[in-house]
């Protein structure tokens, strides 16, 4: 079982969390998808609720919901959110900002567990940010049903290239074999990757640019049959490509993800 076991170096994607209208309906979804495990959480968490596999952390799932407790109105659409590890969330967050990008929601306390802050760089693109106290971030990646990749999608590669070096000391380099992509690399390891929006051809029209979040699994073109089966909505079916077997797919309440079985030869 690929376990982490120590600090994700800043700059790799540590966590991802799902916000949507119906919380319940989530957590019943993925945990028939990926075999998540997870509850709504206390009222001090705001009833975020941490999904498991295999008893160790792997995603969260949490109501939308305005600052002060009060149900959004409008209802912001659902989607899932790429955390990116740091040192230290305000620095971090100084630097975007000086670096063009904005800041959604400033630095905050979780409990014990970290401090956070929510980022836009400078294509629009949102991100998370993760100060690790006791909580790391996920426990489990790399398997089938947990977080294998996170992906960039960009209308403006050079800027992000540039705002995630300054920003977050990522560099950017052309991937081989794969024109327009970009690896993204922490400490000279690859840990994400960048590629232009427009490569996208399956996206709705008009889609901001976005980080993109991949989870593994066994067989793609059945857990695509049981997405359809439970509502949810293919944008690209399954193909093959250099890194595996992958489809870009639609839960119930429209948020976007990627699955890929990384065993599968293109």
């Amino acid at each position: 079982m690929p376990k982490v076991t120590g600090p994700y170096a800043p700059g790799t994607p540590c966590w991802a969390d799902l916000m949507v209208p119906d919380q319940q309906a989530a957590l019943d979804f993925y945990r028939d998808l990926f075999g998540w495990q997870g509850e709504i959480g206390p009222p001090e968490t705001g009833g975020y609720a941490v999904c498991s596999l295999n008893g160790e952390p792997v995603a969260g799932i949490m109501a939308a919901m305005n600052p002060d407790g009060t149900v959004p109105d409008p209802m912001p659409p659902a989607a899932w959110t790429t955390y990116l590890a740091t040192a230290d969330v305000d620095a971090t967050a100084n630097a975007a900002t000086t670096n063009g990008g904005q800041v959604i929601m400033p630095g905050m306390d979780v409990l014990t567990l970290g401090r956070m802050a929510v980022i836009s760089d400078p294509t629009n693109a949102v991100f998370g940010l993760w100060q690790a106290r006791d909580f790391l971030g996920a426990g489990i990646v790399n398997e089938p049903g947990a977080i294998v990749w996170n992906e960039l999608n960009t209308t403006d590669p050079d800027a992000a290239s540039s705002f995630y070096s300054t920003t977050l000391d990522l560099t950017a380099t052309p991937m081989e074999n794969a024109q327009g992509y970009r690896s993204l690399s922490a400490n000279g390891r690859m840990v994400a990757g960048l590629q232009p929006l427009s490569a996208l051809d399956a996206l709705p029209p008009n889609i901001p640019s976005h980080w993109l979040p991949y989870f593994a699994v066994d067989d793609t073109d059945s857990t695509v049959a049981a997405l359809t089966r439970s509502g949810g909505n293919v944008l690209a079916p399954p193909f093959d490509m250099m890194a595996g077997r992958m489809a870009i797919l639609q839960d119930p309440q429209n948020a976007t993800f990627a699955i890929i079985n990384t065993t599968a030869s293109a």
